[in-house]
């Protein structure tokens, strides 16, 4: 038996975050994802959650050495090329995520803080936020939250601001030590999707899109996962925004709805193209 070289292994992306049994989101959707976009997924299981295309019903965190030991486990077996971080699921996960990540500091981390279901279930209390600004934050490479999580992360009890401006918040996510922050625009109200790209110099790239009816179950779980494939693909963070979007749209645009819920991005809409055109031309 031979082994392969390192030249023929595709690039390696560890994501953390919780299970979703619907498919829809959370590691499922990571690993259709990345694995759609030429990328060998590793998970590292932080939650389990009993959930449907609906929402979120329950939550069981795992024991924060069980989450640091998956992650230890594979990471002293396989080179891992970049970093996706989903749903946490408790102080203690975030505390061992950030030790196991501080050992990496070359590799990029990709967040995408999940603070809520799409339908509202509340999934990260004050204490997690705490914990995300002291110990994730400052080693994240890019943040990717939506503008209502984008508000709920700079929020201070002594500022009477309800809602700041998209760009404030991104300002304070940065000088928290994000290097990046991708602010995606499907929850306010425009006639397009505007999802803007800030550094510390200000805007580095705004994007529209056409916005789509639909409600969405795992929009953002896609986009931060196909991110942090395009990274491990070795794209600049300014292309790697650019594509990552425009797959995400196109797995929107694709998506269908299996259940009584939300949609489900269609991670493999281009799979199934290629189908439909060859069944095209044998009949």
């Amino acid at each position: 038996m031979t082994h392969t070289a390192m030249s023929d292994i595709p690039p390696i992306v560890l994501a953390f975050g919780a299970t979703d049994p619907s498919g829809g989101a959370g590691l499922q959707a990571d690993i259709l994802t990345i694995a759609s976009m030429g990328c060998h997924p590793l998970t590292v299981v932080t939650a389990v959650t009993v959930q449907d295309t609906g929402g979120v019903d329950d939550l069981l965190p795992i024991d924060a050495e069980w989450v640091s030991d998956q992650a230890r486990a594979v990471l002293e077996d396989m080179p891992v090329a970049a970093f996706k971080i989903g749903l946490l699921g408790s102080v203690e996960n975030i505390a061992a995520i950030a030790e196991i990540i501080s050992d990496y500091p070359d590799i990029p981390l990709v967040f995408d803080p999940v603070l809520a279901s799409g339908r509202g279930d509340e999934l990260a209390d004050e204490d997690m936020l705490d914990a995300l600004h002291e110990l994730l934050l400052p080693q994240t490479t890019i943040l990717t939250p939506n503008s209502i999580e984008a508000r709920r992360l700079i929020h201070d009890e002594d500022n009477d601001e309800d809602n700041p401006d998209l760009a404030e918040c991104a300002k304070r996510i940065v000088q928290l030590g994000c290097e990046y922050v991708l602010v995606t625009g499907t929850h306010e109200h425009t006639p397009k999707v505007i999802n803007t790209l800030y550094s510390e110099n200000g805007i580095v790239r705004s994007d529209s899109w056409a916005r789509l009816s639909n409600i969405y179950h795992g929009s953002g779980c896609t986009l931060a996962s196909a991110i942090a494939s395009l990274l491990a693909n070795g794209l600049s963070m300014n292309e790697a925004v650019k594509e990552a979007q425009e797959f995400t749209w196109q797995a929107l645009q694709y998506a269908f709805r299996p259940g009584m819920g939300q949609h489900i991005p269609d991670r493999l809409f281009w799979a199934r193209d290629d189908e439909e055109d060859e069944s095209s031309v044998r009949h």
